[in-house]
C-alpha cells in the first residue's frame, strides 16, 4: 500500500504534482479540459467574497458564482460562524433514531418564505437528487396508473439516469438508460404541450401524464417562459390533475431578482419546487424539493410510506444549521435586491458593448446575477476554428466553443477575471457573478470586456489555439 497523504502535505503539492495525481486517480481528461484555461494552471490560496487568491498571491475576480453556488460568495462570515459553532458545540450529524431542531426549523423557514400551501420539505445533497424525489412524488401520488411525464428540449435537470433522461442539453451527448415514456416539447410552448396530453390520453379518455418539469427561467439557455404560457400551464394542469415541476436549482435564493423566478408572477404556484445550489450558502452540499400539503399528504403521508423515499445524508446535521443561516441571510440581506442592483449595471453594460461591437457580439440576455454574451461565429470564424483544430467534427457546437473559450481565456489572462460558458445550445459566455460583488468589480469586467473584444475574435482565436490548445489536441 502507498504511503497515505495527510492534510499537511495535501496542501503543499505542488501545481504538477495534482495534475499528475489527478491523471492518475481522477480523470487525465479532466485535466486536459481544465489546463485549456489559465485558472486549470494555478492553484487557490483562499478565497473570499468574489475573491479568489492565488498562491502567487495574485487575485481573481470570481464572476463564475460557483455556477449558482456562491450566491453568498466566497466563504460569508457569517455562514462560517455558524459551520463552526455547529463543529465546536460537537452537535450531532446524524438523526435518525432523533428527532433534528436544524431540519424541523429548515423546513419552517422555506414554508415561512415560499407563497401559498407549499410547505412539505425534503432535503437531499444535490439538484438532481431533489428533481429525482420531485418525480417520484409525482408519479406515487398518482398511485402508479400514470406513466408518461414531460420535459422541454432545452432543459438541465441533473445528469443522475433519472433527471439525466429529462434533461434536454448538449451535455448529455451519451444516451443512457432513463425515465420510459418521456415527450419532449419546445420549451415555453404550452400549445405543444397541450397537444402531448392530448395526445397520450388512455383509451377511456383520462389523462396519462403525472408530471411537467418546467424550469421557468432557463439558466444555461438564459430563456424564459412568459407569464402567459406558465398561467395557461397551470390551468392545464389543474384541470388534468397534473404535477407541475419547478426546477429551480440553479435560479433560486435571489439569483433573479425574486427568491425565485416563478415568484415574480403572483399566485403562480408549481405542485412541486425544487432548488439546490446556494441554499448551502457556498459550503454544504444540501438540496431541497418542497411540495404543496394536499399532495404530500396524498402520495407519502401514511406510516407503510415513511420510508418509502430517503437518503443517507438526507436533513444531515451540519448541513441544515448551514441552510438555515444561508436562507437567514438571503433574507435579511435581500438578495433579490442585490440581484436587481447587478442587473441595473450589466443589462445596460452589455447592450453598450453589444453596440460598440456589432461585429462580434450578437445579442445579450440575462436577468439579475445571471447574463450572458453570445458571440457571432460567422462561417470563416467557425472554418478557422475548424482549421486549427481539425478532429472535432462529431461535436457540431466545438468550433462555437472555442471562439468563447478564446474569450473567457483573454480575460482570465490579462485581467484576472474567471467568466465560464454555458455548453447548452448556444454556448454563451456567462458572468453570473455573487451577490457579495461591488458594483466597481462590474464595472471593470465591463471595461476588461470592451478591451478583449477590440483585439478581434480571429486573433483571440489564434492566440488561444496556438497558446494552450495545439499542443494537446
Amino acid at each position: 500500500m502507498s504511503e497515505l497523504i495527510g492534510l499537511d502535505e495535501c496542501e503543499q503539492l505542488t501545481t504538477k504534482q495534482v495534475h499528475d495525481l489527478y491523471k492518475k486517480y481522477v480523470s487525465r481528461s479532466q485535466v486536459s479540459l481544465m489546463t485549456t484555461f489559465g485558472f486549470g494552471r494555478e492553484l487557490v490560496d483562499s478565497a473570499e467574497g468574489a475573491y479568489v487568491t492565488m498562491r502567487d498571491g495574485s487575485r481573481v475576480l470570481d464572476l463564475s458564482g460557483g455556477v449558482g453556488v456562491l450566491n453568498h460568495g466566497h466563504n460569508h462570515p457569517r455562514i462560517l460562524a455558524a459551520r463552526q459553532r455547529f463543529a465546536q458545540e460537537k452537535r450531532l450529524e446524524v438523526h435518525k433514531a432523533f428527532f433534528s431542531p436544524y431540519l424541523a426549523a429548515l423546513s419552517h423557514n422555506v414554508a415561512s418564505v415560499l407563497p401559498g400551501d407549499l410547505s412539505i420539505s425534503y432535503f437531499p445533497n444535490s439538484g438532481a437528487e431533489a428533481n429525482e424525489g420531485a418525480i417520484k412524488m409525482a408519479y406515487k401520488y398518482h398511485g402508479g396508473t400514470r406513466q408518461t411525464i414531460l420535459r422541454a428540449d432545452i432543459s438541465f435537470h441533473g445528469k443522475t439516469l433519472g433527471a439525466g433522461s429529462l434533461t434536454g442539453s448538449s451535455e448529455n451527448h451519451f444516451r443512457f438508460p432513463g425515465l420510459p415514456n418521456i415527450e419532449i416539447h419546445p420549451y415555453g410552448d404550452v400549445a405543444a404541450v397541450k397537444e402531448i396530453v392530448e395526445r397520450t390520453r388512455k383509451a377511456n379518455g383520462d389523462s396519462d401524464v403525472y408530471a411537467v418539469m418546467v424550469e421557468p427561467y432557463s439558466a444555461s439557455s438564459l430563456r424564459q417562459w412568459s407569464e402567459e404560457a406558465l398561467r395557461e400551464l397551470r390551468r392545464l394542469c389543474d384541470l388534468e390533475d397534473i404535477i407541475l415541476i419547478f426546477d429551480e436549482v440553479y435560479t433560486g435564493w435571489g439569483k433573479t431578482g425574486n427568491l425565485f423566478y416563478f415568484m415574480r408572477y403572483d399566485w403562480l404556484l408549481p405542485d412541486i419546487l425544487t432548488y439546490s445550489k446556494s441554499l448551502g450558502g457556498g459550503k454544504a452540499s444540501i438540496s431541497g424539493y418542497t411540495a404543496r400539503e394536499k399532495l404530500f399528504r396524498k402520495a407519502y403521508d401514511r406510516l407503510a410510506d415513511v420510508i418509502l423515499h430517503s437518503t443517507t445524508y438526507y436533513g444531515f446535521g451540519e448541513e441544515t444549521a448551514t441552510a438555515i443561516e444561508a436562507v437567514n441571510i438571503v433574507v435579511e440581506d435581500d438578495f433579490p435586491a442585490r440581484a436587481r442592483q447587478v442587473e441595473a449595471i450589466l443589462t445596460p453594460g452589455l447592450e453598450r458593448l453589444r453596440k460598440t461591437h456589432p461585429d462580434v457580439i450578437d445579442r445579450v440576455a440575462g436577468v439579475g446575477s445571471l447574463h450572458g454574451v453570445f458571440l457571432k461565429a460567422g462561417p470563416s470564424l467557425l472554418n478557422l476554428a475548424s482549421r486549427l483544430v481539425p478532429g472535432f467534427s462529431g461535436d457540431p457546437h466545438f468550433s462555437t466553443k472555442l471562439i468563447t473559450l478564446s474569450v473567457i481565456s483573454h480575460l482570465y489572462r490579462e485581467h484576472k477575471i474567471m467568466t465560464y460558458y454555458s455548453p447548452n445550445v448556444e454556448n454563451p459566455l456567462m458572468v453570473a457573478p455573487t451577490l457579495m460583488v461591488e458594483p466597481a468589480d462590474l464595472e471593470r469586467f465591463l471595461a476588461a470586456l470592451d478591451e478583449t473584444l477590440s483585439v478581434g475574435l480571429r486573433r483571440l482565436l489564434t492566440e488561444f489555439v496556438k497558446e494552450k490548445v495545439a499542443s494537446r489536441w
